[in-house]
Protein backbone atom coordinates (compact mmCIF):
# COMPACT_ATOMS: atom_id res chain seq x y z
CA UNK A 1 0.00 0.00 0.00
CA UNK A 2 2.92 2.26 1.10
CA UNK A 3 5.04 1.88 -2.30
CA UNK A 4 1.33 2.67 -4.46
CA UNK A 5 0.65 5.74 -2.44
CA UNK A 6 4.56 7.56 -2.43
CA UNK A 7 4.38 8.40 -6.51
CA UNK A 8 1.09 10.54 -5.57
CA UNK A 9 3.21 11.82 -2.62
CA UNK A 10 6.17 12.85 -4.46
CA UNK A 11 3.91 14.37 -6.99
CA UNK A 12 1.80 16.54 -4.34
CA UNK A 13 5.72 17.50 -3.35
CA UNK A 14 6.37 18.18 -6.87
CA UNK A 15 3.21 20.45 -7.17
CA UNK A 16 4.22 22.41 -4.15
CA UNK A 17 7.74 23.08 -5.38
CA UNK A 18 6.28 24.49 -8.51
CA UNK A 19 3.60 26.70 -7.24
CA UNK A 20 6.00 28.81 -5.02
CA UNK A 21 9.15 28.43 -7.97
CA UNK A 22 9.77 31.99 -8.93
CA UNK A 23 12.51 32.92 -11.51
CA UNK A 24 15.25 29.83 -12.05
CA UNK A 25 17.82 29.68 -9.45
CA UNK A 26 21.44 29.98 -10.06
CA UNK A 27 23.94 27.55 -11.91
CA UNK A 28 27.03 29.92 -11.35
CA UNK A 29 28.39 32.86 -9.61
CA UNK A 30 27.16 35.61 -12.02
CA UNK A 31 25.03 35.82 -15.29
CA UNK A 32 25.35 39.29 -16.87
CA UNK A 33 22.67 39.60 -19.62
CA UNK A 34 24.33 39.30 -22.97
CA UNK A 35 21.90 41.86 -24.79
CA UNK A 36 23.57 41.81 -28.18
CA UNK A 37 22.32 38.03 -28.62
CA UNK A 38 19.01 39.86 -29.38
CA UNK A 39 20.40 40.33 -32.60
CA UNK A 40 20.62 36.79 -33.50
CA UNK A 41 18.38 34.16 -34.53
CA UNK A 42 18.19 32.51 -30.74
CA UNK A 43 15.22 33.65 -28.00
CA UNK A 44 15.49 32.38 -24.80
CA UNK A 45 13.26 32.79 -21.54
CA UNK A 46 15.79 35.26 -19.98
CA UNK A 47 18.78 36.52 -21.29
CA UNK A 48 21.83 34.41 -22.44
CA UNK A 49 25.23 35.16 -20.34
CA UNK A 50 28.31 37.36 -21.08
CA UNK A 51 31.90 35.22 -20.62
CA UNK A 52 32.68 36.53 -17.13
CA UNK A 53 35.69 37.81 -17.75
CA UNK A 54 34.17 40.63 -20.01
CA UNK A 55 32.11 41.99 -17.19
CA UNK A 56 32.59 44.68 -15.32
CA UNK A 57 31.40 46.91 -11.88
CA UNK A 58 29.08 48.31 -14.38
CA UNK A 59 27.10 45.88 -15.64
CA UNK A 60 26.05 45.26 -11.85
CA UNK A 61 24.97 49.17 -10.94
CA UNK A 62 22.92 51.62 -12.02
CA UNK A 63 21.34 55.35 -10.67
CA UNK A 64 18.51 55.03 -12.91
CA UNK A 65 16.26 54.90 -8.97
CA UNK A 66 17.90 58.14 -7.97
CA UNK A 67 16.27 60.62 -10.36
CA UNK A 68 12.51 61.52 -9.48
CA UNK A 69 10.53 60.90 -12.77
CA UNK A 70 8.16 63.51 -14.50
CA UNK A 71 4.52 63.07 -13.51
CA UNK A 72 3.55 66.52 -15.79
CA UNK A 73 2.43 65.02 -18.82
CA UNK A 74 1.12 62.26 -17.32
CA UNK A 75 -2.93 62.02 -16.86
CA UNK A 76 -2.50 59.10 -14.27
CA UNK A 77 -0.39 61.61 -12.31
CA UNK A 78 2.37 59.04 -11.74
CA UNK A 79 5.80 57.60 -13.12
CA UNK A 80 7.35 54.23 -12.87
CA UNK A 81 11.24 53.82 -13.40
CA UNK A 82 11.74 50.33 -13.25
CA UNK A 83 15.78 48.56 -13.00
CA UNK A 84 15.56 45.40 -14.38
CA UNK A 85 17.32 42.86 -15.89
CA UNK A 86 16.07 44.99 -19.38
CA UNK A 87 17.96 47.96 -18.00
CA UNK A 88 20.62 46.89 -15.19
CA UNK A 89 22.32 42.92 -17.40
CA UNK A 90 23.66 42.06 -13.84
CA UNK A 91 20.23 41.37 -12.46
CA UNK A 92 20.01 38.39 -15.49
CA UNK A 93 19.48 35.20 -13.45
CA UNK A 94 19.49 36.81 -10.08
CA UNK A 95 15.39 36.88 -9.50
CA UNK A 96 14.97 40.53 -8.24
CA UNK A 97 14.24 44.08 -9.22
CA UNK A 98 12.94 47.14 -8.45
CA UNK A 99 11.04 50.44 -9.34
CA UNK A 100 10.77 53.63 -8.16
CA UNK A 101 6.99 55.08 -8.50
CA UNK A 102 6.55 59.29 -8.41
CA UNK A 103 3.04 60.48 -7.96
CA UNK A 104 1.43 64.09 -8.65
CA UNK A 105 -0.93 65.53 -6.00
CA UNK A 106 -3.48 63.07 -6.16
CA UNK A 107 -1.86 61.02 -8.75
CA UNK A 108 -2.86 57.22 -8.74
CA UNK A 109 -0.82 54.41 -10.23
CA UNK A 110 -3.66 52.71 -12.20
CA UNK A 111 -4.72 49.25 -11.41
CA UNK A 112 -2.99 46.24 -13.07
CA UNK A 113 -0.89 43.40 -12.03
CA UNK A 114 2.40 42.11 -12.24
CA UNK A 115 2.15 38.26 -13.69
CA UNK A 116 5.74 37.50 -12.93
CA UNK A 117 6.38 38.34 -9.07
CA UNK A 118 4.83 39.97 -5.61
CA UNK A 119 5.81 43.19 -4.94
CA UNK A 120 6.95 45.11 -1.78
CA UNK A 121 6.13 48.50 -1.88
CA UNK A 122 7.95 51.33 0.22
CA UNK A 123 6.62 54.83 1.18
CA UNK A 124 10.26 57.32 0.78
CA UNK A 125 7.89 60.56 0.84
CA UNK A 126 4.01 61.13 1.25
CA UNK A 127 1.44 58.95 2.52
CA UNK A 128 -0.81 56.44 -0.09
CA UNK A 129 -4.04 54.49 -0.23
CA UNK A 130 -3.49 51.32 -1.61
CA UNK A 131 -5.31 48.28 -2.10
CA UNK A 132 -5.16 44.82 -4.04
CA UNK A 133 -8.39 42.47 -5.23
CA UNK A 134 -8.09 38.53 -4.42
CA UNK A 135 -9.68 36.09 -6.83
CA UNK A 136 -12.85 36.04 -4.74
CA UNK A 137 -13.40 39.85 -5.24
CA UNK A 138 -12.00 40.70 -1.68
CA UNK A 139 -10.91 44.25 -1.73
CA UNK A 140 -7.50 44.54 0.94
CA UNK A 141 -6.62 48.38 1.12
CA UNK A 142 -5.59 50.59 3.59
CA UNK A 143 -2.91 54.04 4.30
CA UNK A 144 0.36 53.65 4.13
CA UNK A 145 3.05 56.64 4.89
CA UNK A 146 6.18 57.41 5.10
CA UNK A 147 8.51 54.86 5.96
CA UNK A 148 5.79 52.04 5.99
CA UNK A 149 5.38 49.03 3.65
CA UNK A 150 2.44 47.12 1.86
CA UNK A 151 2.85 43.91 0.26
CA UNK A 152 0.64 42.93 -3.27
CA UNK A 153 0.62 39.24 -3.95
CA UNK A 154 1.96 38.08 -7.16
CA UNK A 155 -0.77 38.34 -9.85
CA UNK A 156 -3.24 40.56 -8.37
CA UNK A 157 -4.96 43.72 -9.33
CA UNK A 158 -3.29 46.27 -7.10
CA UNK A 159 -2.79 50.03 -6.82
CA UNK A 160 -1.88 53.09 -5.13
CA UNK A 161 -3.46 56.33 -5.12
CA UNK A 162 -1.46 59.59 -3.56
CA UNK A 163 -3.80 61.14 -0.76
CA UNK A 164 -2.98 64.41 -0.37
CA UNK A 165 -2.16 67.90 -1.87
CA UNK A 166 1.84 67.10 -1.77
CA UNK A 167 3.97 64.84 -3.93
CA UNK A 168 4.39 61.35 -3.04
CA UNK A 169 7.15 58.63 -3.53
CA UNK A 170 7.67 54.88 -3.26
CA UNK A 171 10.13 52.05 -3.96
CA UNK A 172 8.76 48.74 -5.13
CA UNK A 173 11.06 45.55 -4.91
CA UNK A 174 9.84 42.32 -6.74
CA UNK A 175 10.94 38.38 -6.14
CA UNK A 176 11.72 38.84 -10.37
CA UNK A 177 14.30 39.91 -13.00
CA UNK A 178 11.80 41.12 -15.16
CA UNK A 179 8.25 41.11 -13.18
CA UNK A 180 5.81 42.62 -16.45
CA UNK A 181 3.34 44.87 -16.13
CA UNK A 182 -0.47 44.90 -17.21
CA UNK A 183 -2.55 47.86 -16.71
CA UNK A 184 -6.34 46.71 -16.49
CA UNK A 185 -7.85 50.02 -18.60
CA UNK A 186 -4.85 49.82 -21.65
CA UNK A 187 -4.78 45.86 -21.85
CA UNK A 188 -8.95 46.43 -22.37
CA UNK A 189 -8.87 49.67 -24.65
CA UNK A 190 -5.39 49.32 -26.31
CA UNK A 191 -5.00 45.76 -27.36
CA UNK A 192 -4.83 45.81 -31.27
CA UNK A 193 -6.67 44.47 -33.03
CA UNK A 194 -9.33 45.65 -30.39
CA UNK A 195 -11.08 43.54 -27.75
CA UNK A 196 -14.96 43.39 -29.36
CA UNK A 197 -17.02 46.10 -27.95
CA UNK A 198 -19.60 43.71 -27.20
CA UNK A 199 -17.26 41.74 -25.46
CA UNK A 200 -15.93 44.82 -22.87
CA UNK A 201 -19.33 45.53 -22.53
CA UNK A 202 -20.73 42.60 -21.37
CA UNK A 203 -17.68 42.51 -19.07
CA UNK A 204 -18.61 45.99 -17.44
CA UNK A 205 -22.37 45.48 -17.30
CA UNK A 206 -22.70 48.83 -19.86
CA UNK A 207 -24.24 49.15 -22.94
CA UNK A 208 -22.37 49.12 -26.24
CA UNK A 209 -22.47 52.61 -27.45
CA UNK A 210 -21.10 53.09 -23.94
CA UNK A 211 -18.11 51.39 -25.10
CA UNK A 212 -17.50 51.98 -29.30
CA UNK A 213 -19.88 55.08 -30.48
CA UNK A 214 -23.16 53.52 -31.82
CA UNK A 215 -24.25 54.60 -35.84
CA UNK A 216 -27.32 56.11 -35.33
Amino acid sequence: MASKQLPAVLLAAYAAVLALAGDPDMLQDLCVADYKSLDGPLRLNGYPCKRPESTTANDFFSDVLSVPGNTGGNPSGSVVTAATVDKVPGLNTMGVSMSRIDYAPWGANPPHTHPGASELLLVLEGSLDVGFITTTGKFVGRTVCKGEMFVFPRGLVHFQRNNNGSPAAAISAFNSQLPGTQKWAEALYTALPPVPADVLARALDVNDCMVEPCVI
